[in-house]
């Protein structure tokens, strides 16, 4: 199976799943996910589900995801975005996410993933998938 499909967002969520919060309770460090991580994680999810598969995939996944940021300056449309948030922390949200909807058991299974990030006129999210033969 393969799929390409679009995420659609008034403006980019930009928490990461890096972003903890961490409180002292009897004397221990609790952490705990930030309300605009929660907000962001529940935005992925609701986009996500309209494109799950009907079963979850046990094989390894192919992943291209191009995070496209809204930015009013039209000279930057289309541009590379090189400031935060980071690829690598951006994307484990993402894919923590496909994994909970259920595009696949873990997201161990990607094995092969490119991650691009632009400047865009609208906010979204490119998301292209695909189960790669499993012949081990």
């Amino acid at each position: 199976m393969k799929d390409q499909f679009y995420l659609h967002f008034e403006t980019m969520p930009k928490a990461t799943a890096q972003q903890k919060g961490v409180s002292i309770i009897h004397g221990k460090p609790h952490f705990y996910e930030k309300a605009n991580v929660r907000n962001a994680r529940t935005e992925f999810t609701l986009a996500l589900k309209e494109h799950r598969p009907k079963v979850p995939s046990e094989l390894p996944i192919k992943l291209k995801i191009c995070f496209c940021f809204d930015v009013k300056d039209k000279k930057k449309w289309g541009q590379p975005k090189p400031t935060k948030p980071d690829t690598d922390n951006y994307l484990k949200l993402l894919k923590d996410c496909m994994t909970d909807v259920g595009f696949w058991k873990d997201d161990s299974q990607v094995v092969d993933e490119h991650v691009w990030k632009y400047y865009s006129e609208k906010a979204s999210i490119m998301i292209y998938w695909e189960e790669l033969a499993n012949d081990g």
